[in-house]
């Protein structure tokens, strides 16, 4: 908590770099506090391609640091959340007329020995006239690698670090907006506007982070003060989310003959995930939506590999991001870093302010550790680096043992469906047990809202992880958006508008 009513850091933004940087804060003892202005993980980091993933194609744009960084984080990150994050492995087609054969492999070859992999496979090649990966798709392809990478469910990675951040006393604002903030020698003097009721607070803080993302340039001359400010290339990403289309556990990876890329991925267990889109962004990344075009270029893009064409008729839901990527000059959107900038901003007698410019899911414990060092050299040092081998709430258990946790919950709850039990572990691993509680029946986890949906997750999900509307729970907490009808989704409003008090911490 605060010390003398001013906190040692103040960070602006909810998504996944400030919660990461927010929790190593509170981690070696600094006192922080954050604000998000709308619910956690409700812009960027919630619009990924759902991956852990070194980047196999900004090898292409000699991104190595970027790319050896992000595979290293690969088993760190798996072994913090095993519930969340677990291996997957690719498949990529050998394409005629695109990248040859030699360059992939090459490509590969670096992929596997730059990131220091221990426990994910290595590249194989497959012979697409044998292996069941070639089964959903058109008889094209002779060849293919399969090399591995892990998925991660993007939101509650942040949810998770939010809690993990806020467990060892940092303040988590949600529905906060900073509408203003001025330095002196002393400190920053922030004013921060509850957007549910309209009033105002005034913070105090030594140093601020300005994590806002897609936001960051509108923090610094909106919030700030400062007159102008242009450091990020706004880029628009989306994807599709259709009915299953192969049975493989396996995820593809299909080059276009544009030069991009997507990924058919496995998702939610019923469905396929389809992206993604780069195409510049100009308006207001709150706005941002998948348009007709990206609909058609990914089913175009998808229907070149499977024989069965993806069409407009079967998404089921889709979703669009804006990736605030530092502006480098590059000239398409695709080729533009996803390498990240800190940057400090201390005048002479002034309080520094913190910017974060680009980044990737992946690499955001180390980019929260490198944020740290600069912090360290304004405010001194605290607690030593501790992330690399801290779990994330519920992903205390071994990194291969999600089997043996479902098993265990199967046998302590056995009035769950299986369909129920594996969500569960899924979503909040060892921390299922204490939102299920002493409950003995399906009656006892109170109001259904459909699916596999109960009153007892809606709580402890409102209790432990801030959310506070329908939207919160079923698109990002959960994906339970996808199966309950618009008059369920009503009821769970109506419940949670009764439910929620806005939480102190």
């Amino acid at each position: 908590m605060a010390q003398d009513g001013i906190y040692d850091i103040f960070v602006i933004g909810g998504g996944i770099n400030g919660c990461g940087i927010a929790r190593d804060a509170a981690g070696r003892g600094y006192s922080v506090c954050l604000a998000e202005m709308n619910d956690l993980a409700s812009g960027t980091s919630s619009a990924s391609t759902k991956l852990i993933h070194g980047g196999l194609r900004y090898l292409e744009y000699y991104e190595f640091r970027l790319v050896r960084e992000a595979l290293m984080e690969r088993e760190v990150l798996w072994a913090a959340a095993p519930h969340i994050i677990w291996p997957l492995r690719f498949v990529l087609p050998h394409h005629a007329g695109l990248r040859p054969a030699w360059l992939l492999r090459l490509g590969l070859f670096l992929y596997d020995h730059i990131g220091g992999r221990r426990k994910l496979p290595a590249t194989r090649t497959l012979d697409m006239t044998r292996d069941a990966a070639a089964r959903p798709l058109k008889s094209l392809y002779t060849r293919a690698f399969e090399y591995s990478d892990c998925w991660v469910n993007d939101a509650r990675l942040v949810a998770l670090n939010a809690r993990d951040a806020a467990d060892r006393g940092a303040l988590i604002r949600t529905r906060s907006k900073v509408t203003a903030a001025r330095r002196d020698a002393d400190g920053w003097t922030l004013q921060v506007e509850d957007t549910l009721t309209g009033a105002v607070e005034t913070v105090r803080a030594r140093l601020v982070v300005n994590a806002a993302g897609p936001w960051v340039d509108e923090v610094l001359t909106g919030v700030a003060g400062l007159k102008t400010a242009h450091n990020v290339r706004l880029v628009q990403g989306s994807h599709i989310v259709v009915r299953k289309k192969f049975d493989d556990p396996r995820a593809y990876f299909f080059q276009n003959t544009d030069g991009r890329i997507i990924f058919a991925i496995p998702y939610e267990q019923e469905f396929t995930l389809i992206g993604t889109t780069d195409q510049d962004y100009h308006g207001d990344p709150a706005k941002v939506a998948i348009t007709a075009a990206e609909t058609d270029y990914l089913c175009a893009a998808a229907s070149e590999y499977f024989a069965a064409p993806v069409q407009r008729a079967d998404v089921v839901w889709s979703y669009s991001g804006v990736r605030p990527l530092y502006d480098d000059g590059a000239s398409k959107a695709q080729e533009a870093t996803r390498d990240y900038v800190l940057k400090s901003d201390a005048p002479e007698g002034l309080a520094p302010l913190m910017n974060i410019f680009g980044g990737k899911i992946t690499t955001y414990r180390r980019l929260a550790e490198h944020m740290l060092e600069k912090i360290e050299e304004k405010l001194g040092a605290r607690g030593k680096p501790w992330t690399a081998t801290g779990t994330l709430p519920g992903g205390d258990f071994p990194a291969d043992g999600f089997a043996a946790q479902l098993q265990r919950l199967k046998a302590d709850y056995p009035f769950l469906e299986p369909r129920h039990a594996y969500r569960l572990v899924r979503l909040y691993g060892t921390r299922a047990w204490v939102l299920l509680g002493t409950a003995a029946a399906s009656a006892d986890l109170g109001q259904h809202f459909g699916w596999d949906l109960y009153a007892a997750e809606v709580r402890y999900l409102i209790a432990q992880e801030w959310a506070m509307t329908a939207q919160d729970v079923l698109w990002r907490r959960t994906k339970i958006g996808l199966h309950v009808t618009d008059a369920q989704a009503e009821a769970l409003e109506t419940f949670m508008a009764q439910t929620v008090q806005r939480p102190s911490q």
